[in-house]
């Protein structure tokens, strides 16, 4: 995989999502969006390649462009709250994880009674600890029909939730297989981020499953 080439490539719709970043709220809320997920995109490059200083400040962008986005956007943005969550967990920046989360619960997305709210509910609730709070949460998601939401990601919610360790490698592997099943990723970056995510949380609970595959990252020495 050319990883240079795939960071190149966002690193330059990440500058072009700035340089035409319109005033129109609507219009504004949408291309802070795409830089989002472009600077995302970079992250994951790097650190495939285990440049990890460098992924870390794009993955910091990542979360600033995203909660920059929030003031204007539509009601039930929820994924947005998610990609900020999700990109300080990838940067393993807990002190900012921890802002974003308690950011993210203010926004109250469990009260939404949709499934993306309640996934961020718990992604927040999870970081900052209080895993009794995230349990109905992950309940909620396991509730749901498997098209609405990944029923491995609920398993692996659940676990987290409970420090059910044998249950969380399960679930781990499950949605790290349903990864590496794809065709087609985001941004077109082949890699496992949710996995990546969700073993940052086990790892603060210290039942990290420690799963390998070409979707994941080198393994820190």
């Amino acid at each position: 995989m050319n990883w240079d080439e795939h960071a190149d490539r966002e690193e330059t719709r990440y500058a072009d999502a700035l340089a035409r970043m319109p005033s129109a709220p609507d219009l504004r809320q949408k291309q802070l969006v795409r830089a989002a997920m472009t600077a995302g995109a970079v992250g994951l490059a790097r650190l495939m390649q285990d440049r990890r200083a460098e992924a870390i400040g794009w993955f910091v962008r990542s979360a600033e462009r995203y909660r920059e986005s929030w003031s204007d956007a539509p009601a039930g943005s929820w994924g947005r709250l998610i990609g900020a969550l999700k990109a300080r967990l990838l940067a393993a920046d807990w002190s900012g994880a921890e802002a974003d989360a308690r950011w993210a619960l203010g926004q109250a997305p469990a009260e939404a009674g949709s499934p993306i709210g309640a996934y961020a509910a718990a992604l927040a609730e999870l970081v900052l600890g209080k895993d009794e709070a995230a349990r109905p949460l992950a309940q909620s998601l396991l509730e749901q029909p498997p098209e609405a939401f990944p029923q491995p990601v609920a398993e692996a919610l659940a676990a987290l939730a409970t420090s059910d360790g044998d249950r969380y490698e399960d679930a781990c592997r499950a949605v790290l297989e349903s990864f590496e099943s794809r065709d087609t990723f985001l941004e077109d970056i082949p890699v496992a981020d949710t996995v990546i995510v969700l073993e940052a949380l086990a790892g603060r609970r210290e039942i990290a499953a420690r799963p390998h595959s070409r979707l994941l990252p080198p393994p820190r020495a």
